[in-house]
């Protein structure tokens, strides 16, 4: 009798501690097949359907923006929050289902092999997503293993939804109509400014296609990193090689986050007064732009924005920015600003 009662407690217990897994962590690598990948769950791994709305996160990497994470949550109506990555962990999963709260759950999948961009069980968790964010890490690799396979439809059928769809630092970089993928490692703006066609001055098309963002190229810790010089040039390759009669950069600051309705409109989330995004666009041809010859590319239009300012995709017009031009010459930027800043 004693021994069926310890059986009897001994099996309770175990239900209990499964059901308390199953509807808090549920952890599981999937490496045993062709498609390997990380999934992990924190939250009911259920899949629930909401009522979404659409809109993009832009971040410019480094530490997150709580306010930019919550207005992708108020979006995904409480549903599913998947994060998606190739390298990393699932540091985001605690974070954004405990700390920030208000979502079903929250995934992360690490798809750590091409063979995982087809298989089923990823796919679907990506189109089941209520909301959908791509972590920072490598762009080559989200680019490189990624375009043309069912993880980049996955991504469009998100924000086609119409659900919101976001990055950070790598994961902002790929969101664009046009991409700086990285695919011979990073480019520092002195060595892009010099030469245009420097074997790293690698850009992508057509990856993604996401609301607002046609004819757009994205970069992330931008002043940190002295960003402004490279995206310049990025702008300036895609017209000079006929990719678009005319090209937008959007460049983002660290702690900094834009929030996108889908009707263009822009609000800044930022943590410190470094919180700035800068929008770029082309004003024609660049008047040099060939290999082994530093960029001349005159009158290149900037608006600064900050927290307390407004800006819309569409319309390329803000309240409360600051506008001023930019021009190459010889590889050298020059400013119209008092004071000659070029950010």
């Amino acid at each position: 009798m004693e021994l069926r009662k310890h059986v009897l407690a001994t099996a309770a217990v175990a239900i209990v501690l499964g059901l308390v897994l199953a509807t808090t962590l549920v952890s599981f690598s999937a490496s045993a097949s062709k498609a390997k990948y990380l999934y992990y769950c924190t939250g009911d791994p259920n899949d629930v359907v909401t009522k979404t709305s659409g809109g993009l996160l832009l971040a410019g990497g480094g530490t997150d923006v709580d306010a930019g994470m919550k207005w992708m949550i108020d979006r995904s109506g409480g549903g599913d929050f998947v994060v998606i990555r190739c390298t990393g962990t699932d540091a985001y999963d605690p974070w954004i289902y405990s700390d920030l709260g208000g979502v079903n759950s929250c995934e992360t999948i690490i798809i750590q092999a091409s063979a995982a961009c087809y298989d089923p069980f990823v796919i679907n968790k990506i189109r089941s997503a209520e909301a959908l964010f791509i972590a920072g890490g490598d762009q080559w690799d989200y680019v490189g293993m990624w375009k043309g396979t069912p993880i980049e439809d996955a991504i469009n059928f998100v924000a086609n939804k119409p659900a919101p769809v976001g990055g950070t630092s790598a994961g902002l970089a790929v969101l664009g109509q046009f991409a700086f993928c990285a695919q011979n490692n990073t480019l520092y703006s002195d060595k892009a400014l010099l030469n245009p066609y420097d074997h790293k001055v690698t850009i992508a098309r057509d990856f993604l296609s996401l609301p607002n963002m046609a004819d757009k190229i994205t970069d992330s810790h931008f002043v940190a990193r002295d960003r402004m010089g490279r995206l310049v040039t990025f702008l300036a390759r895609i017209v000079q090689d006929g990719w678009a009669e005319g090209a937008r950069g959007i460049g983002i600051n660290e702690k900094t986050a834009l929030g996108v309705e889908p009707n263009g409109d822009v609000t800044l989330f930022g943590l410190s007064d470094s919180s700035t995004a800068y929008f770029l666009s082309t004003p024609g041809l660049p008047q040099v732009c060939q290999d082994r010859t530093p960029l001349t590319y005159l009158e290149v239009s900037v608006y600064r924005m900050t927290a307390a300012a407004s800006f819309n995709l569409e319309t390329w017009q803000g309240v409360g920015v600051t506008s001023y031009t930019l021009s190459a010459e010889a590889g050298a930027l020059i400013s119209s600003q008092p004071g000659g800043s070029v950010y």
